[in-house]
């Protein structure tokens, strides 16, 4: 296993359009006839008469109309719709630092080996290891909600040391972490950064603050379970040695 750093990658999860574009359809069948009237009506009266400032006004007024209920997509909609999710909705950011009574290379090996980490991780539904720097997950969502599947890719590694990853480009959730590996008294101290976005850019603020905190408790109880494990193996590992 080799030691990389992707260069151009920065520590910042990925995910689909839906959260960078607002290319998608947010606009009601009702307002969609509504705008086409209204387009159809301010293009008619842009054309009448002499041409001037307010006639522009009226002709961009109603291509924008007409392209609101045409493609039932509201760029302005979507910015403001963006804003207030971003605002009521922001990522779920994990931070933990924490020390396991055993060898640092057996602690990094353990969360290395990605298809076993559904073992501790019990938020993790199923991890298939496509090649060695990328993952396809399964996430278990609170509240029986859908599980949610993204493909994720390692982007920094020092082998017994760090490992860094991230959701890629097309996946439906955004998510990104990182976990250090060092050597202290008593075993190793692990420092933990995992950071989870909600998919669905435009769900309701009420869906996002529902999943948001149960989705932290089950990540933090996860890391706990990590600690737990890695120091059974640790005393399995020492008693085959004797």
């Amino acid at each position: 296993m080799h030691n990389y750093k992707l260069s151009g990658n920065s520590f910042q999860p990925h995910a689909t359009k839906l959260y960078e574009s607002s290319n998608v359809i947010n606009v009601g069948k009702r307002e969609r006839i509504i705008s086409l009237a209204a387009g159809a009506f301010l293009y008619s009266a842009s054309a009448k008469g002499r041409q001037n400032i307010l006639k522009k006004a009226l002709r961009y007024g109603g291509i924008y109309f007409l392209y609101r209920g045409i493609s039932g997509n509201c760029p302005l909609t979507a910015i403001i719709k963006k804003q207030e999710f971003e605002r009521h909705a922001p990522a779920v950011n994990i931070r933990t630092c924490f020390i396991v009574r055993a060898p640092r290379k057996l602690a990094y090996n353990s969360w290395r080996n990605l298809e076993g980490l559904p073992r501790f991780l019990k938020h993790v539904k199923n991890i298939q290891v496509i090649d060695e720097a990328h993952s396809r997950w399964i996430l278990k969502t609170p509240g029986g909600m859908p599980a949610v599947e993204w493909n994720a890719e390692i982007i920094d590694q020092e082998e017994g040391r760090e490992l860094s990853w991230r959701s890629l480009p097309g996946s439906k959730l955004e998510t990104a972490g990182k976990i250090y590996f060092a050597d202290t008294t008593g075993g190793t101290e692990v420092n933990v950064l995992i950071t989870y976005r909600p998919p669905a850019g435009y769900i309701g603020s009420a869906i996002a603050s529902f999943v948001n905190p149960r989705l932290r408790q089950m990540v933090e109880r996860d890391l706990s379970n990590f600690k737990k494990y890695i120091e059974a193996k640790a005393i399995e590992y020492s008693h085959d040695s004797d």
